[in-house]
């Protein structure tokens, strides 16, 4: 099960970042994380940049509504989405498609 949870700013969510993948893509969950495969080097920050904006894609939203809160230098990382509460089914339809 994803790990979703509302906070003041809107919602967190947990993501697990698979570097230097072949293309960018969400390949299912990582334990209760949404594992996404993203092309980017986990260098100065590429793979986070890269994170952010495929997230705002894949969610219609704009970059700047969504922020890496934890887990910069890590694979695994909370992300803050803000937001109402909509924003959490469109977080769970990507396990979907």
């Amino acid at each position: 099960m994803l790990s979703i949870r509302e906070s003041a700013d809107g919602v967190i969510f947990k993501v697990f970042v698979q570097p230097r993948s072949s293309k960018n893509m969400i390949s299912g969950l990582h334990g209760d994380a949404l594992k996404i495969k993203l092309t980017a080097p986990p260098v100065d920050g590429a793979a986070n940049a890269m994170c952010i904006e495929y997230l705002a894609k894949c969610l219609s939203l704009s970059k700047s509504s969504l922020e890496i809160v934890s887990g910069h230098s890590s694979r695994t990382k909370q992300v803050l989405c803000r937001g109402n509460r909509e924003i959490i089914k469109k977080i769970e339809s990507l396990l979907k498609n």
